[in-house]
């Protein structure tokens, strides 16, 4: 049985999991599973062994730092780690190696988890998947012909495979949500500005959110305590309290008001039926528990993501000129042709596009001024063939998740069962900038009552 973060800590400190134990049984599923999933980049075995017999002798000493001690975690490859190669999955920078940990790094480092090593990623939070790389894409592990979605492709795949218990993500676009729904674990993005981005591979500034990504919502919620708080490194960052993030895990949902923004998976881009069935289920599951559930209308699906990916394609593109003009050729043939086209929009589209943003953010919360939170999808249907993931499919369909990129509000994808050939479908909310406690309250509830939690891809067995 692949315990959660939650469930391991809790033996940890009772002295009935020892971590040097609960890591070689992870390694083991890792060295056997990894040559087919691809989640990794950089599998460091050794280095997690030594930790976590530094762990063990810790907590038999002093007992655990906290909930984190002696569990093994792994970083996306864009995460900045010390003496480490963090490359961005790409051939641009396969040979860099930060001289300092990212601060989300060194955050989780001093909780004590146990480092596996980098994980996979697309090319730059980017690029993918793609086949033309130094390293191949990750692999979906209920189904490795399947896709992972993007961009933290590698943490989804090594959570739900349970080579690791938590891994950390970053979303721009999707970047933790669309994985974490498609690889059937849980992910948050938090409210922008919530968690430090200094010393990671930024790739759109004013887009990207640095997040955790889990099996539970209760484990995201332990993760993501270790991670949140104020860093004067990075110019967004928050200044204000970090609350207990598990404090309402537990206590239902009575009283909530709820919108469920049915437009965008019914009219906007409609959706699978199983993913369809799983969010009317969570929408019905909420009002028989006694949250007040209504229906919510936005601005257009279309609206939010033209607005975003101008913003995100130009700012993309200022973050990488400099290598594409001396090498395009570096780059991942996904990677450089949406890059090229950042450099063919001009300050106008930009411009227009910033005006667009606050019109869009002024919109959405004039119609969420008497909701808690908003429920619709995190991705359109069950994961698709990897091969036949289009290369402009960004740009061809509407994506779920970037209209809480660009309001910044805080969002969680959360599993509501399977689908088509036993892939999981799920469900996003979103709170209001800061609501991560309610967030974290609503999913529990939602995941507490359900048991997809209990079944995990065959192949982890």
């Amino acid at each position: 049985m692949i315990p959660s973060i939650a469930e391991a800590a809790a033996l940890i400190a009772a002295r009935k999991l020892s971590p040097v134990e609960l890591t070689e049984d992870c390694l083991a599923r890792a060295e056997r599973l990894d040559g087919t999933l691809h989640a990794f980049i950089r599998l460091m075995p050794e280095e997690a062994r030594a930790a976590a017999r530094a762990a063990e002798a810790r907590i038999m000493t002093d007992g655990p730092r906290g909930p984190l001690d002696g569990i093994p975690f792994a970083h996306k490859d864009i995460y900045g780690t010390a003496g480490i190669p963090t490359t961005g999955h790409s051939r641009v920078l396969q040979d860099h190696v930060p001289a300092a940990d990212a601060t989300t790094v060194a955050k989780l480092a001093e909780a004590g988890i146990v480092m596996f090593g980098k994980l996979a990623t697309h090319e730059f939070a980017f690029g993918g998947p793609s086949f033309d790389l130094p390293w191949p894409p990750a692999r979906n592990p209920w189904n490795p012909d399947h896709f992972t979605a993007g961009s933290s492709s590698g943490t989804g795949a090594a959570v739900a495979a349970g080579m690791v218990l938590g891994g950390t993500g970053s979303d721009t676009g999707g970047s933790i949500r669309g994985p974490a729904a498609l690889c059937g674990i849980t992910g948050i993005k938090p409210t922008y500005g919530l968690c430090s981005r200094a010393g990671i591979l930024p790739l759109a500034q004013s887009l990207d959110h640095a997040g955790p990504m889990a099996w539970t919502v209760e484990d995201c919620a332990i993760l993501l305590q270790a991670m949140a708080g104020h860093d004067a490194a990075d110019p967004a960052s928050a200044d204000r309290p970090v609350p207990d993030f598990r404090a309402g895990l537990g206590q239902g949902v009575r009283g909530l008001r709820i919108g469920v923004v049915r437009h965008f998976h019914e009219t906007d881009y409609p959706v699978s039926p199983a993913t369809l069935a799983g969010i009317d289920g969570a929408a019905e599951f909420f009002r028989a528990e006694g949250a007040e559930v209504r229906e919510v209308t936005l601005p257009s699906l279309a609206a939010f993501n033209a607005c975003g990916w101008i913003i995100l394609l130009a700012e993309a593109f200022a973050v990488h000129e400099g290598w594409m003009r001396r090498d395009p050729n570096l780059y991942g043939e996904l990677m450089r042709d949406r890059l090229v086209l950042g450099g063919l929009l001009s300050a106008a589209d930009v411009l227009q596009a910033q005006k667009q943003r606050r019109a869009l953010i002024a919109a959405t919360e004039a119609a969420a001024a008497e909701c808690d939170l908003l429920l619709t999808a995190a991705q359109p249907a069950e994961a698709p063939r990897i091969e036949a993931v289009p290369k402009w499919g960004f740009l061809e369909r509407p994506n779920f998740t970037i209209p809480f990129n660009v309001t910044g509000w805080p969002g969680i994808t959360v599993p509501t069962g399977f689908g088509e050939g036993g892939l999981p479908v799920a469900m996003q909310l979103v709170g209001k900038p800061f609501a991560e406690p309610l967030l974290f309250q609503a999913a529990d509830a939602y995941e507490r009552a359900h048991g997809w939690r209990a079944r995990r891809p065959a192949m982890a067995a």
